[in-house]
């Protein structure tokens, strides 16, 4: 995590009526997996992880420094649309992101 980033524009996590209503989801969870990059500084991600998750400067540290030391972290736990919104968010805020099945 090296380099010069700007940030984009803010974006949000959606809130929907439809969440509410929606059909239970298998009992396995998915994740959201950040990876290590070689452009974002770490500053950079551990504000990303604050301003859209809203974790506390210590977790998104944390989470910062997983991603760093480890080549990814977990971010975010939930069904596969809120996963695959969470995604879409990383990338547009332009760090590696993927997600998949958690294997617990």
């Amino acid at each position: 995590m090296g380099g010069v980033s700007t940030a984009p524009a803010e974006i949000t996590r959606p809130e929907s009526d439809e969440e509410a209503f929606a059909v239970p989801e298998p009992d396995v969870p998915w994740i959201t997996l950040v990876h290590n990059d070689p452009v974002n500084l770490m500053s950079y991600v551990t504000y990303v992880f604050q301003s859209y998750f809203g974790y506390s400067k210590e977790k998104a540290t944390k989470l910062m420094m997983d991603v760093h030391h480890k080549g990814r972290a977990v971010v975010s736990t939930g069904s596969r649309e809120e996963m695959e919104r969470d995604v879409q968010a990383m990338h547009g805020y332009g760090l590696w992101a993927t997600l998949q099945q958690d294997r617990k």
